[in-house]
């Protein structure tokens, strides 16, 4: 008995290693969200750019596809072309160093305001940090940020942020990958609970 005991003390030890490995490959959300606390009407809604002069930009065209593609799971139709919907979906997306990235103003109440959001009205959103060359250690953290609007009055009903971090150059870092598993945690179980920060893994 003693002797097999001996035996799979080492298999433990390296099924544990290979399970800390697998959480390592997948890393976690975080999640905050605001909202009035009232239904919010599904229908068409444009997705557009914080900064107005992304609007024509590959990344941003990527970045929006992917929300668009999450609205439309939870039962909005994005509006075809420039068509001035109602609703608005107005997004960011920021990828820095988790040090440039923590110094950048949290999350704000602007939810029933027409001026409120991220960072004091959203001055200074919608920037991709330059990373540089990547180094192994240097931990990448993406955020993305979405206020989704009434444009007829600018009053913001419903805002959230995503952020994960992962080791640049790695796979979890890629720019497309990490948007699409930002926006799939943003929207789950929409509109979620308002004020309160969940990870979502």
């Amino acid at each position: 008995m003693g002797d097999i005991s001996m035996r799979l003390k080492p298999l433990a030890a390296a099924v544990a290693v290979l399970a800390l490995a697998g959480c390592a490959t997948t890393p976690s959300t975080r999640v905050t969200r605001f909202h009035l606390g009232q239904p919010i009407a599904r229908g068409e809604i444009a997705v557009e750019p914080l900064v107005p002069a992304d609007r024509d930009s590959l990344e941003y065209q990527t970045y929006a596809s992917i929300v668009g593609a999450e609205l439309a799971k939870i039962g909005f139709s994005e509006a075809p072309g420039l068509k001035q919907s109602e609703q608005v979906a107005v997004v960011s997306v920021e990828r820095g160093s988790r040090e440039t990235l923590a110094q950048r103003s949290p999350v704000s109440v602007g939810v029933g305001g027409s001026t409120g959001g991220y960072g004091g009205g959203g001055v200074g959103l919608g920037i991709s940090f330059p990373i540089g060359k990547k180094r192994s250690n240097e931990i990448v953290m993406t955020r993305l940020s979405v206020q989704i609007k009434r444009r007829s009055e600018g009053t913001v009903i419903w805002e959230g942020r995503a952020e994960s971090s992962a080791a640049g150059g790695s796979a979890a870092a890629e720019p497309g990958t990490t948007v699409k598993m930002l926006a799939s945690a943003l929207f789950r179980d929409f509109p979620g609970v308002s004020g309160r920060t969940i990870t979502v893994k």
